[in-house]
């Protein structure tokens, strides 16, 4: 391998890693999960995360259904929650680094219960449905929580109907605020005339 080719290789793995493209072996992926209602629902609103852990926003996504149906985990995991919250009827189910909730449902599991993905944990509810009079599942995914404090990830990810948000090198984390998603591969860039360090390498 030539000198160039090395150099371009050594360049390459910290971008794909920043961006989140990384091999499988790096945990970099998201696991595979399972729509909780059936047949697909529609997706009434999307995950809007607010700037600021106290910002308004959208921490999770409404999917439409109905009275009664049936609410099944998305992943494999156990029942951390299965109960009231603020009057309405909430599941969780801790999948060890994350966790998926669920609401309003009323519960058909109690806490400790192992399920794995596809199983019923919860029939739903209309009360207290974001999009009333209609039911809507509320559907979240969280990542890490006590003094690390809580990120909120976009549980349509899971079932790979998520958008695809690759963010420039110096950003960690996205934010709440509105941009139309790049094209696959394509990086978000501060403005239109922008080359990364490996365009201009290689263009030398």
């Amino acid at each position: 391998m030539t000198p160039r080719r090395t150099l371009v290789g050594l360049l390459l793995v910290p971008v794909l890693a920043a961006l989140g493209l990384a091999s499988p072996a790096s945990g970099a992926t998201d696991p595979v999960g399972v729509w909780p209602l059936v047949p697909e629902p529609t997706v009434e609103r999307g995950f809007d995360p607010p700037i600021d852990p106290w910002g308004a926003g959208h921490r999770g996504v409404d999917l439409l259904g109905h009275q009664g149906q049936r609410v099944r985990s998305a992943l494999p995991g156990r029942v951390s929650w299965a109960g009231v919250l603020a009057g309405r009827g909430v599941v969780v189910v801790d999948h060890g680094a994350t966790r998926t909730t669920y609401e309003p449902v009323a519960a058909t599991v109690e806490v400790g219960d192992p399920v794995a993905a596809g199983d019923p944990i919860a029939t739903l509810e209309s009360v207290g449905s974001h999009c009333a009079p209609r039911a809507c599942l509320h559907w979240g995914w969280i990542r890490g929580g006590g003094i690390e404090g809580e990120t909120y990830l976009d549980p349509l990810r899971l079932v790979g109907a998520g958008p695809v948000r690759l963010l420039p090198l110096w950003r960690d984390e996205p934010t709440g605020i509105a941009r139309a998603s790049p094209p696959v591969g394509q990086m978000l860039t501060s403005y239109a005339g922008w080359r990364s360090p490996m365009e201009l390498f290689l263009a030398g």
